[in-house]
C-alpha cells in the first residue's frame, strides 16, 4: 500500500508527463494544487511519525503505571474491604501520617518510621520520627 506522500508524488508524475504547457493558466493551478497536496502529505507523514513515538512513551508510561497499582494496591487482593473491617494483615504496620507542610496524608510502613525520616512524596519536605521501643532488649539499654 502507498503512502500520502508517495500518491502525491506519483500524481506529480503523472502530470509531468502529459507535458502540459508550463505557461498554461490550468498548468499552473494543477501545479499549486500539486504543491499544497505534497505539503499536506509531508505534515501528515510527519504527524503519523510523532503519533507513533507518542503511542510508544504512552506503552512505556502505561507499562510502569500497572507496575505501580501492582506493588501498591494488589497486597489486599484476599478481600474487598479497606482493610479495617477484615482479619487480614495488608495494613498490620502501615502509618498514616499528615505533613506539616503540605497537609497530605501519607501512609509509611514500620520500616521508614523506625529508620527516623522520610520524604514527603507531595512536596518533598523531609519529615522526621521520633519512635520509642517498648520491647525488652531496648529497656535495658536506657
Amino acid at each position: 500500500m502507498m503512502t500520502v506522500t508517495e500518491k502525491v508524488a506519483y500524481l506529480k508524475g503523472l502530470v509531468e508527463g502529459l507535458d502540459f504547457d508550463k505557461d498554461d493558466k490550468e498548468t499552473k493551478v494543477i501545479n499549486a494544487v500539486l504543491d499544497v497536496l505534497e505539503d499536506l502529505a509531508l505534515t501528515v507523514s510527519d504527524l503519523d511519525d510523532e503519533m507513533a513515538l507518542v503511542t510508544e512513551q504512552l506503552d512505556a508510561v502505561d507499562e510502569d503505571l500497572a507496575d505501580l497499582e501492582e506493588i501498591f494496591y494488589d497486597e489486599c487482593d484476599d478481600c474487598d474491604c479497606d482493610c479495617d473491617d477484615c482479619d487480614c494483615d495488608c495494613d498490620e504496620d502501615m502509618y498514616e501520617v499528615e505533613c506539616p507542610n503540605c497537609g497530605e496524608m501519607i501512609y509509611f510502613d514500620e520500616e521508614i518510621i523506625l529508620d527516623g525520616q522520610a520524604e514527603c512524596p507531595a512536596c518533598g519536605e523531609t519529615l522526621e520520627f521520633e519512635t520509642e521501643c517498648e520491647c525488652d532488649c531496648c529497656e535495658d539499654e536506657e
